[in-house]
């Protein structure tokens, strides 16, 4: 278990406002939100992501973009059930400005879109899981296991880590993965948004000092297995 003060290292030196903010900003945010038909139908991932892009775009940023995935399509491109194509138009209405949005988050054509972007657009990315080298493993095309392969993975980092100047984690809530987009993109500068340094703030303040009565709900799938009570 982690203790508390092994967070506090998420100080203001660690954020988005101590970089030079004219860079590429390359955010790895959480916009697995819900879907019904295509249609987002709880947009509060998307708006809890938005004040560390506003600050970076207000601040002068060259460019902000932005990685994610959506739900478990496990390494097959499923554009008609999880492109995240709609999350582009729910953050153009956010933003108050263009979003473009790229059918790929890997390959040369994703790379010269985002190598000399016009000053201070916003890139969105397609969902990370469409490629099996997201999470190292996932299923074919007739649903059966696959790994990925060690080259590939290799390839497939190598290609995000040119998407920008400085790498920024704004997905608390998968943070703790160890996916290509969490650890393999090898970036000189790295820094915590906004949304990241709320969630370890809360954390940390639940576990060295919280304010009594205290309540912990629990849920989700895994608890049962994970948590012996």
């Amino acid at each position: 278990m982690c203790r508390p003060e092994q967070f506090l290292w998420w100080r203001n030196d660690n954020l988005i406002v101590a970089l030079n903010l004219t860079l590429c900003f390359f955010f790895r945010v959480d916009f697995n939100v819900p879907m019904k038909n295509n249609q987002i139908t709880n947009n509060q991932r998307i708006k809890a992501a938005v004040p560390s892009i506003k600050y970076c775009l207000d601040s002068g940023a060259k460019s902000v973009v932005l990685m994610s995935h959506l739900g478990r399509p496990d390494g097959v491109p499923m554009p008609d059930k999880y492109s995240l194509q709609p999350v582009a138009v729910e953050l153009k209405s956010l933003l108050g400005k263009d979003v473009l949005f790229l059918k790929d988050c890997v390959g040369p054509e994703v790379e010269k879109a985002c190598a000399d972007p016009a000053a201070g657009s916003v890139i969105l990315l397609e969902n990370l899981r469409f490629h099996v080298e997201e999470e190292g493993k996932g299923k074919d095309a007739s649903g059966n296991k696959v790994k990925a392969e060690p080259t590939k993975i290799e390839a497939f980092r190598a290609s995000l880590s040119k998407l920008g100047d400085v790498y920024v984690n704004d997905a608390f809530g998968t943070a703790h993965r160890a996916h290509s987009s969490m650890v393999g993109v090898n970036l000189p500068k790295k820094a915590g948004g906004f949304l990241m340094k709320k969630e370890l703030n809360y954390f940390a303040k639940a576990l060295e000092s919280p304010e009594r009565p205290f309540l912990a709900i629990l849920g989700g799938y895994r608890e049962l297995f994970k948590i012996m009570l």
